[in-house]
């Protein structure tokens, strides 16, 4: 059987990439969905805050509506993995805001920041200084900075209008807070390259002997041209601009400047520089590059690491040698850097994964601090500067350690803070809490000998949100404080040791901002509620067994005039996920407490056409890391079945008319359910992968290739069994999908497969939409589609025999 599946999917492979363009389909232009349907997705948005790092400002930003297919449409780059905005000279983006403003923290100053006629706010962010706040603008000549003090925010000063952002952020507050490091387009950088009219010659790609495994990166150079573009548009130079006189020093030369960070003490830079020749297989972050430590005025000091192309990577494994280089916190100028003692590979069997260096000054001696048995994942340093939380992660066991080391006593002994399967929501401590000191360093809270951790507080009933204080003597936990049922109240932030601010939301109250302190609460905000028209929609958690006892749940959503004992229509939504054992995948991950706020593409707007939705259906995929896969099929038969199953036994649903439908992932599930099993009417699948030799190197967490499982690619690619595809399906694409492996032609091909079969299938491509949809008329296009397919093919539908359940009977 196995010699045979290979050439099959081999064969599909080839067969499908054989193609070229997509075949055009005549429409109308785009359509709208019913009227309540248009009306909420057009509410308005709440603005977003900000604090300040000392608590005591906000600066406000009111969004725009939904972006245009006019905005979603602007030029567009593709180049090195990347889209990039030439007129920005950043990255491409279709969402704007409308005003910003700074207002203190109970509001009773509110100062508004004016924007310049024609520019569009693009982000707002604070200093760390907490003294001056930063704000860009996109305009038709390219991409402004301004910087504004908090004392008078109506003096902002314009930096700079010619941000470059396409490698970088475009700007760094520098450790004083006095100035700020920016990222220019060069000033006498010419015009943009033309594309020859003839070829000059073929595109060559040659390889021989080495074994480069890689991911279906999407949006490459493919030539000499996309090269030169995408030389011209990364280039940059760097400034240092000072606030108070406006004064600028230019520091080095116009290069490929990926990442610029200052020392603590202000006194060097550390700058990673991309290097030639690109790659035309992988995208830019996995560009060779160079490392190196200048002064403040631009003279290198010293190379780093000079790290090569990206392309002998193992797969799900870390680069060799020093990674993750970055200036240690507290420090004046050490270096802190990982290494790899596996090769990088995953698969290979050491006793440690990883070792942690530190370089102290960063010109002076190299000591090894500590050792990791499995991968070390991130390190947060305490306050007291010599101490961090160092996080590692067994792959294979999807299990994760949090280990406390004294970074500069290498003889001291580790102790472990935290011992937990990665999915065990449960378990979670929390994060810790963290704050920037004065340089602008990001380390963990330290008051006296403990720390604070924030939480999602998981559990049975849904989530109750909680702040808790750690000794780190005793790893004993104290609780500050927990949400109280029948709400969703989570920290935003800690002002100081006895005050925290929270984000608060009922099932009918929308999110609000709240200032607690020492018992008080003190209310930050009002925002209204935006769809008042949706408060009559109830929601409950529900949970439920699958057939071999499996604990699972979801939101069961119904509508604003439901009749108890009516039977609805039934949409399942769901996204599958890995697990390694069943006591972790029968967990529950959310509240039904939260504040129910339709918008965008979301699915529960079926909830406004008299369909009942069981919302994050737990489609739970269990087993060993390496095979889980192999029963994928089974589990979310037996998960859907066990969906339905609940939401009849609650006579809210009735089993011959039930939808199905998911997004990404969820798309590959929802082909799948309707390909081998009988329990649905009719299926959406929105942006999906569905022929999986088309990602030969692996999806999701299957870690095997084509080449070592070819049957498993073959049983789950939903493609390879488009003959028995018999339940019509809603296929949904943004035409410039950029997500990998999700390439649009996975949706024409599926489609071509079920006609080619006489099956029903409709196919809708996006025009200018990537892997998920942002302009208004995608997005009501799209609820249009949805809406009308499930009416005639679900609600509407001529009733179905009993469904068939995955046991057979």
């Amino acid at each position: 059987m196995r010699s045979l599946l290979l050439p099959m999917a081999l064969f599909s492979m080839m067969f499908l990439g054989s193609f070229s363009s997509e075949m055009a389909f005549a429409g109308d232009g785009y359509r709208l969905p019913p009227a309540e349907v248009v009306e909420v997705v057009d509410a308005p948005r709440s603005p977003s805050l900000t604090l300040s790092p000392d608590g005591r400002w906000f600066i406000g930003i009111e969004p725009d509506p939904m972006p245009s297919i006019a905005d979603v449409s602007r030029p567009m780059l593709r180049l090195a993995g990347m889209r990039i905005d030439p007129a920005a000279n950043g990255r491409h983006r279709t969402s704007f805001s409308r005003a910003l403003f700074l207002r203190d923290l109970s509001g009773k100053t509110v100062t508004p920041i004016a924007i310049p006629e024609g520019a569009r706010l693009v982000a707002a962010r604070w200093s760390h200084t907490s003294r001056h706040f930063a704000y860009t603008l996109l305009t038709e000549s390219g991409t402004s900075l301004w910087v504004a003090p908090v004392s008078d925010p109506t003096l902002a000063l314009k930096i700079s209008d010619r941000i470059s952002s396409v490698l970088t952020s475009g700007y760094y507050f520098s450790p004083d807070g006095a100035s700020v490091i920016i990222t220019e387009v060069p000033a006498y950088r010419g015009v943009s390259p033309k594309k020859p009219a003839v070829p000059t010659g073929p595109s060559i790609r040659e390889t021989s002997g080495s074994a480069t495994p890689l991911r279906t990166y999407q949006d490459l150079l493919g030539n000499p041209h996309d090269e030169a573009l995408f030389g011209y548009y990364a280039t940059s130079e760097i400034h240092r601009v000072d606030l108070a006189s406006g004064d600028r020093m230019r520091i080095g030369k116009p290069d490929l400047y990926r990442s610029i960070s200052p020392s603590p003490d202000d006194h060097h830079l550390l700058v990673t520089i991309i290097q030639r020749p690109f790659s035309y297989l992988m995208p830019a972050y996995l560009f060779g590059n160079s490392i190196e430590v200048w002064s403040r005025a631009g003279e290198k000091e010293m190379v780093v690491a000079t790290v090569p192309i990206g392309e002998g990577i193992p797969l799900h494994g870390v680069r060799t040698g020093a990674r993750n280089i970055r200036w240690r916190p507290g420090s004046d100028a050490s270096l802190v850097w990982t290494e790899a003692l596996d090769g990088g590979d995953p698969k290979n069997d050491v006793p440690h994964r990883d070792r942690f260096i530190v370089a102290e000054p960063f010109d002076g001696e190299q000591r090894e601090a500590f050792r990791s048995q499995y991968r070390l994942m991130a390190v947060a340093w305490l306050e007291d500067g010599h101490r961090a939380l160092a996080q590692e992660r067994d792959r294979d066991r999807r299990w994760m350690q949090m280990w406390l080391r004294d970074i500069d006593n290498p003889d001291g002994k580790a102790r472990l803070i935290e011992d937990r399967s990665s999915n065990d929501r449960y378990a979670d401590p929390g994060s810790p809490v963290t704050r920037v000191n004065s340089r602008g360093d990001r380390m963990v809270r330290l008051e006296g000998s403990s720390i604070y951790r924030s939480g999602r507080g998981s559990g049975p009933g849904g989530a109750r949100p909680f702040l808790d204080r750690q000794n780190l003597e005793t790893f004993e936990s104290e609780r500050i404080w927990r949400c109280e049922s029948g709400c969703y109240e989570s920290v935003s932030a800690m002002v100081d040791d006895t005050t925290f601010i929270t984000r608060y939301e009922s099932p009918t109250e929308p999110p609000n901002y709240r200032l607690r302190t020492s018992g008080s609460i003190q209310a930050l905000t009002d925002f209204p509620d935006p769809t008042p028209q949706l408060r009559g929609i109830r929601k409950q958690l529900v949970t439920y067994q699958r057939a071999d006892g499996v604990d699972l749940s979801a939101t069961l959503y119904l509508p604003a005039n439901y009749e108890k004992g009516t039977r609805l229509p039934l949409v399942v939504w769901a996204y599958p996920r890995e697990f390694s054992d069943p006591k972790t995948a029968g967990q529950v991950g959310g509240s039904p407490y939260r504040f129910t706020r339709i918008g965008g593409l979301s699915h529960l707007f079926f909830l406004t056409q008299g369909y009942a939705v069981m919302d994050s259906a737990t489609m739970p995929v269990i087993g060993d890391s390496e095979t889980m896969n192999d029963t994928f099929i089974d589990q979310i038969v037996a998960s859907a079945a066990a969906a339905i199953d609940k939401a009849v036994e609650m006579g809210v649903a009735d089993g011959n008319r039930v939808g199905v439908g998911g997004h990404s992932y969820g798309a590959f599930m929802t082909a799948n359910l309707l390909a081998h099993c009988d329990l649905f009417s009719a299926g959406i699948a929105r942006s999906g992968a569905y022929n999986r030799t088309l990602t030969p190197f692996g999806f999701q967490s299957e870690r095997r290739t084509l080449w070592q499982a070819p049957e498993i690619y073959f049983a789950i690619s939903p493609f390879m069994h488009a003959d028995k595809i018999d339940e019509p399906i809603l296929l949904i694409h943004g035409e410039i999908d950029n997500n990998s492996g999700t390439f649009p032609v996975q949706s024409s091909r599926l489609y071509q497969g079920i006609k080619g079969n006489g099956g029903t299938a409709r196919l809708v491509y996006l025009p200018n939409e990537s892997h998920g949809y942002r302009a208004r008329e995608s997005v009501l296009h799209t609820h249009a589609e949805m809406i009308d397919w499930f009416d005639e093919h679900v609600k509407n539908a001529t009733p179905r025999t009993t469904p068939t359940r995955p046991d057979g009977q």
